[in-house]
């Protein structure tokens, strides 16, 4: 995809917004659009998404099929979430069921019965890109993408962009949060005064602590484990191990706070993960209070 020679500017006498921009994407290649508010970095991507024309110049090559995902997902729609999203599926030739895999994969799946006007920012934005991805997109268009999002779907975001980028396809994003550097071998564009200039990455934040690496549940247990039992509410309890699992914690069970484990084969993943001395212990806590009874009575 080129921009050859564009121009754009909001009004015939108002100030250039771009001005002679001239770059090429190649297929399978990520650009991260960098500037300050207002730079013009939202004006480029609308361009290139084609929801904007150039005042002058043009934009060629585009993919036909296209996903964008704007800053503010307009919620203000007569839709429920699973509405909304099983309808954009067939708008865009596909079968509604193509939408489920998405409403699964970014947690939405709670919020399906939920009008778009009553979602929280993170949620109308999770939709707003599950919408972009229903059809699979030659050209991915993110503007601010970590916006609002939770922790689950922020770390979604650079393994969307690889599934795009791995099958051949294009992604421009903007950012001015600093969420690039999980954007590895992406190219960089700064504008500044209305142009555009190739920019080096830059410099990644000080990285944080590593994670564990995400294990299987009924992987063995480590002997530098230990068990936390951990109360969320009912409603949360999917986006609770969701979360969990995905910083690289296994989940041993879910259960009610006042009911008993769910079944023999929780119990004895619980057991495994406590370990022989743990039921040595409690073994011997059990025999000692039997014994205390015996001579209490």
């Amino acid at each position: 995809m080129r921009f050859d020679g564009v121009w754009f500017r909001y009004g015939r006498r108002a100030d250039w917004t771009l001005q002679a921009i001239d770059a090429t994407v190649e297929p399978g290649r990520t650009v991260v659009v960098l500037g300050r508010n207002g730079a013009g970095k939202s004006t480029l991507l609308q361009l290139a998404a084609g929801v904007l024309r150039p005042s002058r110049g043009a934009v060629l090559d585009r993919p036909p099929v296209i996903g964008w995902v704007p800053e503010r997902f307009p919620a203000d729609q007569p839709f429920t979430a699973g509405d909304y999203l099983h309808r954009m599926a067939e708008v865009r030739g596909q079968d509604p069921r193509a939408a489920d895999e998405w409403i699964e994969r970014l947690l939405l799946t709670e919020h399906t019965g939920t009008r778009l006007a009553d979602l929280s920012k993170g949620t109308a934005q999770k939709v707003g890109l599950a919408q972009a991805l229903t059809a699979r997109p030659g050209l991915l268009i993110l503007d601010e993408p970590w916006e609002g999002l939770d922790a689950v779907a922020r770390t979604l975001i650079p393994e969307i962009v690889a599934e795009v980028t791995g099958a051949g396809g294009i992604v421009l994003v903007s950012d001015h949060r600093g969420e690039i550097a999980t954007l590895p071998e992406a190219t960089h564009w700064t504008i500044a005064d209305a142009t555009l200039s190739p920019a080096p990455p830059p410099s990644a934040p000080p990285s944080a602590p590593a994670r564990p690496p995400a294990r299987s549940h009924d992987e063995a247990p480590s002997h530098d484990e230990v068990v936390i039992e951990v109360a969320v509410p009912r409603a949360t309890a999917d986006r609770a191990v969701a979360e969990l699992r995905a910083t690289g914690h296994r989940v041993l069970r879910v259960r009610d706070e006042a009911g008993a484990p769910a079944g023999p084969q929780a119990r004895d993943k619980a057991g495994a993960a406590a370990g022989p001395q743990a039921r040595d212990e409690a073994g011997a806590e059990a025999g000692q209070q039997t014994r205390d009874e015996g001579l209490a009575g």
